[in-house]
């Protein structure tokens, strides 16, 4: 059986906050996470080439057939009949950028040794060349209907859907698909522009509004008469209510409550007040910028419509409001009247008014503890780790501390 190894690209300091707890194979796009989707084109493991801080949370494993692969390449058929042509010892290159490697086990510790691709066979691939990237935080949302469709397929191809309760009312040429323990009545299902999927043991409740296409996966939770316009996908775990647009949810997050949450993209471990919204257009309509932690500063990013970035475990109390454009790091804790800024850094406790200080680590890691137990999760030794690993390399982003010091 070959060996699927992701690593991580350069393009990874631009995707942050979010590739500073995980791999970029561990994004969630579409139903299905990076990863996950390899793993059923392959039927094969996959493993990683990640930070140092993150190899014990996320080991490689390395066999004497390995395929390694460009984590930001979107995973579908064509790029998997791409890659599965390749012969021991070719690479694929596209400007200049190393997209896949087929590597036994000698070649593969010579290539990490070195880092140079040496008397392999390359192979440069053009720019019409059938593979999807996403590099920058505002590619998620731009290819998430793709990845949902993608997914869909991948999952229901051959499969019966449970049956959709009679309470419902369903809409549209796309299909509904029900997976086994699923809980949905008294719901409108609008399958017009895209299905609509609904993993194992989730939960609709009733009055929901979905116009697809949109994932609500294991174990999601949506609440009374929350609306959801896809393309959208809501991650495992996650507890939502009120309004959303266009946007992702990792998994294990919150905002179970009144308020809109509009082409964002929301880490793990996160919670929304009551009544917290974000702004995901300018009053100009004009191009939005965000903060870009690779270029330490604020990027363009082509887009008209650009909501909220929040990495894991981050934060807000009710009525929290957030600009257009916005990127909030890791383990931030957000509260107050008016908005917060457009880059709120890793650790920040605080708001417009009381102004931010610095989220004391020991106290960040009790609460990821409480959280976490709540779901039956444990906070171990190596998710702290990775924690103050993070906590060190954006200190220079909490402005207030040199203030200080």
């Amino acid at each position: 059986m070959q060996n699927i190894i992701l690593f991580d690209p350069e393009a990874r300091k631009h995707l942050l906050p979010l590739s500073a707890t995980r791999p970029v194979g561990e994004f969630r796009l579409g139903i299905l996470t990076i990863r996950e989707k390899w793993e059923r084109l392959f039927r094969a493991p996959v493993s990683y080439i990640t930070q140092d801080y993150l190899h014990d949370r996320y080991p490689i494993h390395i066999g004497s057939d390995n395929l390694v692969i460009n984590a930001c390449i979107l995973p579908d058929q064509k790029a998997y009949d791409l890659f599965r042509t390749l012969e021991t010892g070719q690479a694929l290159i596209r400007n200049d950028e190393l997209m896949a490697v087929r590597l036994d086990e000698a070649q593969f510790e010579l290539l990490v040794s070195d880092e140079s691709l040496g008397n392999l066979d390359g192979r440069n691939l053009d720019d019409q060349a059938p593979l999807t990237l996403f590099t920058r935080l505002w590619d998620l949302n731009r290819l998430n209907a793709q990845a949902l469709l993608s997914d869909f397929e991948l999952l229901t191809r051959g499969r019966e859907s449970q049956p959709v309760s009679a309470t419902n009312q369903v809409l549209g040429e796309h299909p509904v698909f029900l997976e086994e323990g699923a809980k949905v009545e008294c719901s409108v299902l609008n399958t017009t522009n895209g299905p609509i999927y609904i993993g194992k043991n989730a939960e609709v409740m009733e009055g929901c509004l979905l116009r697809g296409p949109i994932a609500i996966c294991d174990q999601a939770i949506l609440k009374m008469g929350a609306k959801i316009y896809g393309p959208a996908t809501i991650g495992p775990g996650c507890r939502v209510g009120g309004e959303v647009a266009r946007s992702i949810l990792f998994a294990n997050s919150n905002k179970g409550h009144e308020g809109y949450l509009g082409d964002s993209v929301v880490g793990e471990w996160c919670n929304f007040g009551a009544d917290s919204n974000n702004s995901n257009l300018k009053n100009n309509y004009s191009e939005v910028r965000l903060w870009d932690y690779a270029e330490e500063r604020f990027a363009k990013t082509g887009e008209q419509f650009c909501g909220l970035f929040m990495g894991d475990h981050s934060k807000c109390a009710i009525n929290t409001s957030f600009n257009t454009g916005t990127v909030v790091g890791v383990f931030a804790n957000l509260y107050g009247a008016g908005f917060h800024r457009n880059f709120v850094p890793d650790f920040s406790w605080g708001g417009p008014e009381a102004g931010y200080r610095t989220y004391k680590f020991n106290e960040a890691c009790e609460v990821a503890q409480a959280v976490m137990a709540r779901r039956g999760k444990e906070f171990t030794d190596l998710d702290k780790g990775v924690l103050y690993r993070i906590y060190d390399n954006t200190a220079p982003f909490r402005t207030w501390e040199k203030e200080k010091a």
